[in-house]
């Protein structure tokens, strides 16, 4: 049987997993899962309250994503390939440069010295300086950690990853609501106001985080220490008869334009991009929001927990269905729908929540499931969180106080515009992938395909005629 052929199998109808692929997928995920869903977590308790004005905060908010838009990709690109041109400029002088062991560790470091820098600013000039620089330096973990999953993990096993580690977000919003509060309580101490000492006293746990985990983020598959060498082989074995993972490609700039000319590639960043809008606005507006409702703002920071909690499980839930059937367009969609009619009372946040929060979860790992060509797929990855990021700044701009007469009615509605817009792109992508599908199996049954050898299929990646799209 050829790869091509054993490709088709492990992908389509090998649904069982041995004993020994269980016992190896436990050992990758107690060494992946903990540490990245952690760094995660930092990344999202610094998304407080600035104790700048209302327009202020909105104009803060909204600069951190364009550092986020600007480094999206030129980050995934270091990460993805130390033999990239790209790195000569931005990369550490270290022999493994990039290598995810030491890259995301690093921007770790970064982000939690920007914030405590965050928490010392003196002017509003500094803050948005600031809020600049934690958008840059955060940009590449999210697909980093994306992409790293895709080195490690069956094409089928990567969406549960993902719901793990993203579920991640939803509970650094239940704890984030309760570490705001009580640290808020600190205000006057030194001098500095609270929420100074929030950024300070997070900037201060990112940053010793971050130095452990240049001990535990693990390096690519192939090189991967934590497992024996039988161990490795049966990972790097199962991965190549599944998709390109388990392969060692050189870096093409080729690789680079296929991910920028395919239109599968920018339907999935438009699907962020619709999601995106509600995910950040909610994310972040979600005390004010509560307070809108006729509650004190500290019991609004409260009651954020329990709609992160519900969201985080949602998560869990939905993606386990999702991958026990192997679909993700319906269930993007589903939660698209939820959201929409969720209403604007407190039972309604909640449902908004697990809505967005799941749907993100789902979509974000489309790309790393379908995109096929690691320069390709690591392009593909962070192009949808940079596109899908500017609808994040929209939300920053548009959910502003000159905007919340009636519970935020209109920006409700331009994000139910975006909700809308995010279902067509799922429609889309279901029916685009499933039609490619069909017509290769159509190709495939006449018996006129020639086979392929290993370096075409790796340089076909997910043009090849056996490949097939996961919907």
């Amino acid at each position: 049987m050829s790869v091509s052929e054993k490709n088709s199998v492990v992908e389509g109808d090998q649904l069982e997993v041995s004993v020994e692929d269980r016992r190896l997928l436990r050992k990758v995920d107690r060494r992946l899962l903990p540490v990245f869903t952690l760094l995660y977590l930092l990344s999202f308790l610094d998304r407080f309250d600035l104790g700048v004005s209302p327009a202020s905060y909105n104009t803060a908010l909204a600069i951190y994503f364009v550092g986020y838009v600007v480094f999206e990709v030129p980050a995934n690109v270091c990460d993805a390939n130390s033999n990239s041109p790209l790195l000569q400029l931005t990369s550490l002088p270290l022999d493994n440069k990039c290598n995810p062991q030491v890259w995301l560790p690093s921007l770790t470091l970064a982000w939690g010295i920007v914030s405590i820098g965050q928490g010392l600013v003196k002017n509003q000039a500094g803050l948005f300086g600031i809020r600049f620089l934690l958008g840059a330096t955060e940009a590449g973990l999210f697909p980093g950690v994306i992409y790293v999953f895709s080195v490690y993990y069956l094409r089928r096993e990567r969406s549960w990853r993902v719901a793990i580690f993203f579920g991640g977000a939803a509970l650094a919003g239940a704890f984030g609501g309760i570490f705001a509060y009580c640290i808020g309580l600190m205000n006057g101490v030194g001098g500095r106001r609270g929420w100074q000492w929030i950024f300070i006293l997070e900037g201060i746990l990112t940053a010793v985080v971050s130095l452990v985990a240049y001990f535990i983020v693990p390096t690519w598959s192939h090189e991967a220490k934590f497992l024996s060498e039988p161990e490795k082989s049966r990972l790097l074995d199962r991965l190549r008869a599944d998709s390109d993972a388990g392969t060692d490609q050189v870096f093409k700039w080729s690789s680079v334009r296929d991910a920028f000319s395919d239109h599968l590639v920018w339907a999935y960043a438009f699907l962020f991009h619709g999601f995106s809008f509600v995910l950040y606005s909610l994310s972040l507006f979600l005390p004010t929001i509560i307070a809108g409702l006729g509650f004190q703002t500290w019991q609004a920071q409260l009651m954020t927990v329990p709609p992160n909690v519900l969201a985080s499980f949602s998560i869990w839930t939905t993606v386990y269905v999702s991958s026990k059937y192997n679909v993700r367009a319906p269930f993007i969609i589903g939660a698209a729908i939820v959201s929409i009619i969720a209403g604007l009372q407190y039972f309604g946040v909640h449902l908004a929540a697990a809505g967005v929060y799941t749907g993100n979860s789902l979509l974000l790992s489309w790309p790393g499931e379908n995109v096929s060509g690691q320069a390709k797929r690591a392009v593909a990855v962070a192009l949808q969180i940079s596109v899908g990021d500017i609808g994040a700044i929209a939300g920053c701009l548009i959910y502003r106080p000159t905007l919340s007469s009636h519970l935020y009615r209109t920006p409700n509605l331009i994000a139910i515009g975006y909700l809308l817009f995010a279902i067509a792109m799922t429609t889309y992508l279901w029916v685009m992938m499933s039609i490619e599908n069909k017509r290769r199996d159509h190709l495939l049954s006449k018996d006129e395909v020639k086979e392929e050898t290993e370096e075409e299929r790796i340089r076909l990646g997910d043009r090849s005629v056996r490949y097939r799209y996961r919907i």
